[in-house]
């Protein structure tokens, strides 16, 4: 027996601006959510994914110009009153934000933020409210619920605060959840946990759930059914087992092929990923990595001197003691070491908190070594003068996760480039180092009106573009690449793996690629390193590791990963 419709989103356009300057960002889409139903909805940043459910909840600034229907069981949500609106958000329907650090309130501590929403829309005691909250926690298995109802929310994890994000979202037993890319660059560990914790909440409650991501893979593990979008349309739908599964028809539109095959796989290593233009190219054709070509390029590397070798390594931290807690240390890297050699890529794998950062800035110098060795070309870095340091960071350089934050907003893209090759000398006049800017652009896949840019006036995989070709102009040896596609739309994901690699061969770069993403560091890498609460767990060969792990943190890890990949 059909279940019944719960939502009707009934020919919705959605535009920003004024009447002169009109942008139409949503097109004319239509769907429905049946009761029970777990719709996913996949699209990269500007598809117009979330543009659509802030349409649904009413949250949508004033001026926003609205066609169409969004019927939720029967009433318009487009017309109805704010009062009305006000009680269906957070009761009827609830919304998991894709970002919980800036959704839930610093100032208040977890449990308080959770017990409002009850006693405004239970009307119950605030003593209620902490019992349900309570409740709540540990029906979202958070550890050590009482704790966490008194901690402040950059006191927990990322997963952890995910976690209050959804008891709040389900205090209300809501008849609709909105999770709006919920487990973007969350640990695949902790993104497993929360897409059970989901379908588990969804079956026992029977409530209908609406999933957002980019990542088809991840939506293929949880939905029933999924919605295609590009740049404000739906271009196909159907059931997950239709359009994934081996049985079925599979993807009819190149948009959701493209999605598909740009993400790394688990199953082989290409040579480069497919993109969105390649797909639609007919002469492009995957190339798979052979063993045989593995084994002549490891001969090539592996015959010389490490470029890199760090023994031992360790890293404390101390906190400052006070009259209520005493002084307490905190290994993030704990006695490590490992080598890396000139053309080689190595992956580094673990957790947030694993240390996996805390070891790069180390190895740049950003953080002193507590004890232990580095050693790059022969020569110990753990204690150069300030003036050698200089030196050595011309040949060791790091891209940063978010570019954004690592460029200055004030500034154009040319003169943010221009100006660390000042620093170092690097470009004999201003015109010369202005011609290698503007060749560099073009190299990463820029033209030279992006000379003239700012930031802000980027797209995010652009700005990762910029930071690339910012590293390339100081012509290193060494890059450390931390997260550095994290937080990437699938496709630009790919865009920016393969220029990497093409870069590695073009100007004879070695990679400390750094990530939480096992299927990206499994395509980029040589060896692997996989870290856990400080120390190495396992060190090898990144297709022997990933075909036969040894340890059980390494087992864990990969079991985790979307079965899509």
């Amino acid at each position: 027996m059909a279940e019944k419709t719960l939502l009707d989103v009934n020919s919705l356009s959605i535009s920003f601006g004024n009447k002169k300057n009109l942008v139409e960002v949503i097109h004319n889409i239509s769907f429905t959510i049946s009761e029970n139903e777990i719709l996913g909805i996949v699209g990269e940043s500007g598809s117009g994914k979330s543009v659509s459910s802030m349409a649904i909840m009413g949250l949508l600034p004033k001026k926003t110009i609205l066609k169409g229907a969004i019927l939720f069981e029967g009433k318009n949500l487009l017309t109805e009153k704010e009062k009305n609106l006000q009680l269906l958000r957070g009761n009827d329907i609830a919304m998991i934000f894709q970002e919980p650090m800036s959704a839930l309130n610093p100032s208040l501590r977890c449990g308080s933020q959770v017990s409002e929403i009850l006693q405004q829309h239970l009307k119950i005691s605030a003593s209620e409210a902490k019992k349900e909250t309570i409740v709540l926690f540990e029906k979202v298995k958070l550890p050590r619920p009482n704790e966490i109802f008194r901690s402040y929310p950059h006191q927990i994890s990322g997963g952890q605060m995910q976690r209050v994000m959804i008891a709040m979202a389900i205090a209300c037993k809501p008849k609709l959840l909105i999770a709006d890319e919920p487990t973007t660059a969350l640990d695949v560990t902790v993104q497993k946990e929360i897409m059970l914790l989901l379908k588990e909440l969804q079956k026992e409650t029977g409530m209908s759930l609406l999933f957002i991501s980019h990542d088809l893979g991840l939506v293929s593990e949880i939905a029933d059914r999924v919605l295609v979008m590009y740049k404000g349309d739906i271009v196909e739908s159907g059931t997950v087992s239709a359009l994934f599964s081996t049985e079925g028809v599979g993807p009819q539109n190149d948009y959701t092929k493209a999605l598909l095959a740009s993400r790394p796989t688990m199953k082989e290593r290409l040579q480069k990923l497919p993109t969105i233009a390649s797909i639609a190219d007919a002469s492009f054709v995957p190339k798979v990595v052979s063993a045989l070509q593995r084994s002549l390029r490891h001969k090539k590397i592996y015959t010389k001197a490490p470029l890199l070798e760090v023994s031992n390594l360790r890293k404390e931290y101390v906190s400052n003691p006070s009259l209520f807690r005493p002084k307490t240390t905190v290994a993030a890297v704990n006695g490590v070491s490992f080598s890396i050699f000139e053309g080689e890529t190595v992956g580094l794998v673990g957790e947030s908190g694993c240390g996996k950062s805390t070891l790069g800035k180390t190895i740049l110098q950003l953080e002193k070594a507590t004890s232990g060795s580095i050693k790059y070309r022969g020569k110990e870095i753990t204690a150069l003068a300030p003036s050698e340091l200089r030196v050595l960071r011309k040949e060791i350089q790091l891209i940063f996760q978010d570019p954004y934050s690592s460029l200055n907003p004030r500034i154009i893209i040319g003169e943010a480039l221009i100006e660390p090759m000042k620093v170092h000398n690097i470009g004999a006049s201003e015109k010369e180092r202005k011609e290698k800017v503007l060749t560099l652009l073009k190299r990463v896949g820029l033209d030279e009106t992006f000379f003239y840019r700012y930031p802000h006036e980027l797209s995010g995989g652009q700005r990762q573009r910029v930071g690339i070709a910012r590293t390339i102009v100081m012509e290193p040896k060494l890059v450390i690449c931390d997260e550095s596609v994290s937080a990437l739309d699938i496709s630009v994901q790919a865009q920016v793996l393969n220029l990497l690699n093409e870069l590695k061969d073009d100007f004879g770069f070695t990679y400390l690629f750094i990530s939480h993403d096992l299927a990206v560091v499994k395509y980029m890498a040589d060896q692997l390193l996989v870290m856990n609460a400080g120390q190495i767990e396992e060190i090898g060969d990144a297709d022997e590791i990933y075909e036969n792990p040894t340890q059980e943190y390494t087992k864990k890890l990969i079991a985790a990963i979307p079965k899509g990949m």
